[in-house]
C-alpha cells in the first residue's frame, strides 16, 4: 500500500472526521460541473505559486486556512488520479512531505456515491 495515495473509504472517514484538506486540482470548468462539496480548487496549472503563497494570502485567495509544511490531511485529487499525481511531487518537492493523493479521483467519487 503506497503511504501517499488515500483511498476512497479513507476519504470519507476524514471527511466525516472533518480531517482533511482537499484540492481539487482540476480545471475550474470540471469544479463547476461537479465537485466533492468540501474540495478547494487550485487548478493544476497554478498549484506551484498558489503553495508558495503567504498564509495570509492564500486564505483571502481561496478562502481556506493555508496548508503548513507538516500537515499529515493535505490530499489531492483530480478525476482520475493523473493530475494529483503531478500535484502531489509538486507538493512533496515544495517540502509538502506528508501530503497525500486520492487516486480514485471524481471518477471513482461519483461512482461510489451513486450521484
Amino acid at each position: 500500500m503506497d503511504a501517499s495515495v488515500v483511498t476512497y473509504s479513507q476519504l470519507k472517514t476524514m471527511l466525516s472526521n472533518r480531517d482533511v484538506q482537499l484540492f481539487d486540482v482540476r480545471n475550474p470548468e470540471e469544479y463547476q460541473a461537479g465537485r466533492i462539496s468540501e474540495a478547494v480548487n487550485i487548478p493544476l496549472g497554478t498549484l506551484e505559486e498558489s503553495l508558495q503563497l503567504s498564509p495570509e494570502l492564500f486564505q483571502q485567495k481561496f478562502e481556506v486556512k493555508a496548508p503548513q509544511k507538516d500537515d499529515d490531511n493535505i490530499v489531492f485529487h483530480c478525476a482520475k488520479g493523473s493530475r494529483s499525481l503531478k500535484a502531489l511531487d509538486i507538493a512533496h518537492r515544495l517540502g509538502f512531505s506528508r501530503a497525500r493523493h486520492y487516486k480514485g479521483g471524481y471518477a471513482e467519487w461519483v461512482e461510489k456515491e451513486g450521484k
